[in-house]
């Protein structure tokens, strides 16, 4: 975006009649091409949050700090990081708090990482175990400088939580590893019960709000997933300039690919050098969001304006018979939770029909790493 973009024309109030049924609070403003920006306008009512009352919030918060973890939470300047640590939960990210990318929406630093820190696997599966999750959500900034993008550390970190906490349901967050599907299949091969990589916008707005990403390879990563018979799952976010057409064919693109999973939220700019809000999608559209996505066979949604990628990442998880059942056997590393359903076309097609049986993998992996079956 350009500076003169950047500098907001005062206009108050009002609808855009080039966006029927946009409305916008006082206090939008619109740059010179009329795209409006309510960034820094009064936010609605349904954008406020408590503010973190709980002793488990000090006690999750204790654990962060004393094992020198860097969590999503704080990075990305979540608004439930209030919910979720008075629950006991949090996001981890590994690799860092440094990413080699710069996403417009994103408030996590942009820059040089530094070395890689061997012993961070370790360190993470004990936080894990200390905090005794039943679910815990990796994730990790982008390191396009390492030639696997991090996939080894991913797999040594996957691989640590289940020795030190065999009880633990572990969803990966991944980023795309420039669609690398060898490092994509080291991870795969440490055998996450979830995998979610996020799609973030529409197809048009990639290049703006994702500069380093592509769409379609973001829907490669997902398929990639799918095909070994992985639980899949990814997130979308609304405000920054999309609309509903472009919404629903991201929807279908993933449902198409055999997403499992599925959150929507609202886009929330962390700082004035990042990317505006456009507008604030209220609550019922968020509903007829979610009843668009499971009627295309997603098997569960969390849609709302405050929904992000690992909101309530436990709950969602807890109806899948794949996931599901914690197996006694699942701490040596020798086994894992019970079937995984296919990433076949008569699988989706059953999903879609409202099927609730579990499916056998019907597809063979490839050489290479083992795959779950």
């Amino acid at each position: 975006m350009s500076e003169r973009e950047r500098e907001p024309v005062s206009v108050t109030g009002a609808v855009v009649p080039s966006d029927p049924g946009w409305s916008f609070p006082e206090g939008t403003t619109f740059s010179p091409d009329g795209r409006p920006d309510v960034s820094e306008a009064r936010r609605p009512d349904w954008l406020k949050v408590r503010l973190p009352a709980e002793p488990t919030y000090a006690v999750t918060r204790g654990l962060v700090r004393g094992n020198q973890l860097h969590t999503v939470c704080q990075s990305a300047q979540c608004p439930n990081i209030g919910e979720c640590w008075s629950a006991g939960t949090a996001t981890v990210m590994i690799l860092g708090d440094v990413c080699t990318r710069s996403c417009g929406f994103c408030a996590v630093k942009t820059g040089r990482p530094p070395v890689l820190d061997r012993e961070e696997p370790e360190r993470v599966a004990e936080a894990i175990a200390t905090m005794d999750l039943v679910h815990v959500v990796i994730t990790s900034v982008d390191r396009d400088e390492l030639p696997d993008g991090g996939a080894a550390i991913w797999a040594a970190t996957i691989e640590a939580v289940r020795r030190r906490a065999p009880g633990t349901r572990i969803e990966v967050l991944t980023p795309d590893f420039k669609g690398d599907r060898a490092a994509i299949d080291v991870v795969l091969a440490a055998r996450p019960d979830i995998f979610a990589h996020n799609i973030e916008t529409v197809e048009r707005l990639h290049r703006e709000v994702r500069p380093q990403a592509r769409y379609e390879r973001s829907l490669a990563v997902l398929a990639q997933a799918k095909e070994r018979g992985f639980v899949v799952k990814s997130s979308l976010m609304l405000g920054l300039g999309e609309t509903e057409a472009e919404l629903l064919a991201v929807l279908r693109d993933l449902s198409d690919l055999g997403c499992d999973l599925l959150t929507l939220g609202q886009y929330l700019r962390p700082t004035r050098s990042h990317l505006p809000v456009r507008r604030f999608a209220p609550p019922d559209e968020f509903g007829r969001l979610k009843v668009a996505a499971l009627a295309l066979g997603f098997r569960d949604v969390e849609s709302g304006p405050l929904v992000r990628s690992s909101y309530h990442a436990e709950r969602a998880a807890r109806h899948l018979p794949e996931t599901a059942p914690l197996r006694a056997d699942r701490g040596d590393g020798s086994a894992r939770a019970a079937e995984t359903p296919s990433g076949s076309a008569e699988a989706r097609t059953a999903a879609k029909a409202g099927k609730s049986a579990q499916i056998a993998a019907s597809e063979t992996a490839p050489s290479g790493p083992s795959f779950p079956v």
